[in-house]
């Protein structure tokens, strides 16, 4: 029942209509900085409706007459949704940082993983903040372990600006390019889906063998 309430939830967000009549693409804003910022918030389809608001763009040429403006004008404020909650993400790891390093190890956490996590980011950080913004649940979590293992302040900032502009504009330029095809209008739901099991399937296939690999 709950994850056939929530592939529900996911259809209506990524109505047309149903943005409309929430607030138009001010509320895709907040659904974007509530996947990025606020943990709870990692199952949103951020992929899904951008794409939606590349095509909303397309067919409303609002607040100007030019389409092609409207596009840019609805990107940097996207980007910013998305920064802004990168942000939140990482003060919130920095300032309980000490907390996870202080924690005593248990059979879900084990600290030498921090130090890890501390290696990978000194080392790989652009992946972790540019690439992960591709990457359902990766772009909720991998700002809050950047701020965790205390990441660069000025290199994740510099990431994260890149990686919400290549994220946001990539998949809402889609959105409005795609957005006047007709077989695109009359299949949303089955793009929808790809989009979902697309960027979702490098997630679940690291999960799954990663976890077979360890195991064996």
């Amino acid at each position: 029942m709950y994850m056939h309430d929530l592939l529900e939830l996911f259809r209506e967000l990524t109505k047309e209509g149903w943005i409309v009549a929430h607030g138009g693409l001010y509320i895709v804003m907040f659904i974007i900085f509530a996947e990025t910022g606020l943990f709870v918030g990692f199952f949103l389809p951020g992929d899904s409706l951008l794409f939606v608001s590349g095509m909303l763009i397309a067919k409303s040429h609002t607040p100007f007459a030019n389409p092609y403006l409207d596009l840019i004008y609805w990107v940097i404020l996207l980007a910013f949704a998305a920064i802004a909650g990168n942000l939140l993400g990482f003060w919130f790891g920095r300032k309980s940082g000490h907390l996870w390093f202080e924690k005593r190890d248990t059979w879900i956490f084990k600290k030498r993983h921090l130090v890890q996590a501390h290696e990978f980011y000194e080392k790989r950080g652009v992946m972790a903040i540019i690439l992960g913004r591709f990457l359902p649940i990766v772009r909720t979590f991998a700002p809050l372990v950047a701020g965790i293992v205390d990441m660069d302040r000025k290199k994740f900032i510099s990431y994260s600006i890149l990686g919400a502009l290549a994220w946001v504009t990539s998949m809402t330029l889609a959105g409005f390019l795609l957005g006047k095809n007709e077989w695109v209008e009359k299949n949303i739901d089955i793009i929808v889906v790809l989009i979902i099991v697309i960027t979702t399937g490098p997630v679940l296939f690291k999960m799954i063998f990663g976890r077979k690999k360890t195991n064996s």
